[in-house]
């Protein structure tokens, strides 16, 4: 499988993620994309030539091998990789589609400027190419999170649902058919292979802690933002009402008012 497309596609999503997203991707490369290519594929290796019994009925490996190991977990293991990647693709095209529809309403503005100026800002949008995580990305971001949580819980109770737990069994029995009685088959490399299972498993919780920490850090910032937004609506609203009730009251407000009040129009008196 070639990792390299995967790693440049989720590299822009890097630029537009928090600090816990950024560890996160980290883990993702190195503990499970760097050791799932250079130490896992070669532990496990071909599993079934490796998987031997104690008979010579024609069949009755294949068989057997199939009812222990109906998904290998090298292809498991691949499979969650995408699945978890897949989330944050969705950030990325929000992200990519928001820069072309501000980059389409300013070019507008921009034909009537200057080269310099137009100079001046691409290179301000070359440093500005992180985006802040508010509005739609805001949402954006957070569902992919939950997508994240759901594909490595899904994942992993398939593991455990498929092999019955972590540890490699060094000699399963098999009494399927085509073979004759109860079968004796060996595993190779068991405790190597139940070693990079429990890695394996560590660092997918590991990567589900830190998307449950990003997501309470991204609702946490939300409520504080708006928050702070209704404060500053409050704080305007009085300020209006206080300039309003100035002016009221001020003399200047009623100079004015006699300066552009007839002197012809009559006079109101009060009983």
């Amino acid at each position: 499988m070639n990792w390299d497309k995967l790693y440049t596609v989720l590299k822009r999503v890097r630029n537009n993620s928090t600090s816990l997203g950024k560890i996160w991707l980290s883990v993702l490369f190195i503990f499970r994309v760097a050791i799932l290519i250079l130490a896992a594929e070669k532990v496990w290796g071909d599993e079934q030539s490796d998987f031997t019994c104690n008979t010579q009925q024609p069949g009755c490996k294949n068989v057997c091998y199939d009812h222990f190991f109906p998904v290998s977990h090298i292809r498991l293991w691949c499979l969650q990789l995408i699945f978890v990647s897949t989330p944050a693709l969705l950030v990325t095209m929000h992200v990519i589609f928001k820069q072309r529809k501000d980059g389409k309403s300013e070019q507008s503005s921009e034909n009537s400027e200057p080269k310099e100026q137009k100079e001046k800002k691409k290179q301000k949008k070359q440093k500005k190419q992180r985006l802040s995580i508010t509005g739609s990305l805001w949402w954006t971001y957070t569902w992919s999170i939950l997508f994240r949580l759901i594909f490595e819980g899904v994942f992993i109770y398939v593991l455990f649902l498929i092999y019955d737990g972590l540890y490699m069994p060094r000699l399963v029995k098999c009494e399927q058919w085509p073979c004759p009685n109860t079968v004796d088959c060996f595993i190779s490399r068991p405790t190597e292979k139940t070693v990079f299972t429990i890695f394996m498993v560590a660092s997918s919780a590991i990567c589900m802690m830190l998307n449950v920490a990003e997501l309470f850090y991204l609702i946490h910032k939300k409520l504080t933002e708006s928050s702070m937004n209704s404060n500053e609506l409050q704080d305007n609203k009085i300020n209006e009402e206080r300039e309003k009730k100035e002016l009221l009251h001020s003399p200047s407000l009623w100079s004015f008012y006699q300066a552009k009040v007839p002197k012809s129009w009559p006079m109101t008196t009060h009983l």
